[in-house]
């Protein structure tokens, strides 16, 4: 008899509210349910459709794609810091293991927002000088990558002088075949890469042995690790099996 009612009350004036009450009844569920759930979904659709609408609008081209630099530098510096701090927080750092998620998720925060900002300033100041000269020069990008690097990575910390330094050797090689191209120096007539290892290597170890002060800390962590510890042992535990034995911890 219950459920003759409810059908029977499906048939009323209001049909699209009746047949939600009948459903929403069966289902044990507060009347009007389905029908708040069907308007929610619309309204989802609405601005899916309106965000949509939005992001295919040309005037607001480079403002939207200074927005996404945000989003990208924010996503790729955590791609690539997050495994590179797991890795060497825990060869290298003592301390509890909350004390070293702590330093992962810091270290990973700190590359993000700063890659996050400075994708964001530069893009911006591109979009600017472009806006107040009519197109991009060659000179823009230079200008606009300067203040952003001044403001976002001009801090000394262990993550600016990282993310710097390894900049620092790409430009250099940048640089040098560059200057092949425009023909300031001279093409090589064989491969100068074996020499360019042995100076490096030879510069690095001499700065290792005899002005360790001198070189960022994260590689001479990795350097004693290699070259110090390898000096010291007591059994087969700490000689094969661990690089430490627990007294020496």
């Amino acid at each position: 008899m219950r459920n003759l009612s409810l059908v029977a009350s499906a048939f009323r004036t209001d049909s699209v509210y009746r047949s939600s009450h009948w459903l929403c009844a069966l289902l044990k569920r507060p009347p009007g349910w389905s029908v708040a759930a069907m308007g929610a979904q619309a309204m989802l659709k609405t601005l899916l459709y309106t965000v949509n609408s939005l992001l295919q609008q040309r005037r607001y081209r480079a403002a939207l794609a200074v927005l996404k630099g945000f989003r990208n530098g924010a996503v790729y510096g955590a791609k690539i810091r997050a495994p590179h701090a797991l890795v060497m927080t825990f060869l290298f750092k003592s301390g509890s293991l909350r004390e070293k998620l702590k330093a992962i998720a810091q270290a990973t925060y700190t590359h993000s927002r700063n890659l996050a900002y400075f994708v964001f300033t530069y893009k911006g100041l591109m979009a600017l000088q472009s806006r107040l000269q009519g197109k991009n020069f060659q000179l823009h990008s230079f200008v606009a990558a300067c203040v952003g690097g001044w403001l976002v990575f001009g801090e000394n910390n262990h993550i600016n002088s990282q993310i710097n330094m390894y900049l620092l050797s790409r430009i250099l090689f940048g640089l040098s075949r560059l200057a092949v191209e425009k023909g300031y120096i001279p093409e090589p007539k064989q491969d100068p890469f074996p020499i360019f290892a042995a100076v490096t290597w030879g510069i690095v170890l001499w700065l290792f042995e005899y002005h360790r002060h001198t070189l960022q800390p994260s590689l001479q962590s990795s350097m004693t690790y290699l070259y110090d510890d390898s000096n010291v042992w007591h059994d087969i535990s700490d000689f094969l099996i661990y690089n430490k034995s627990n007294a020496q911890k």
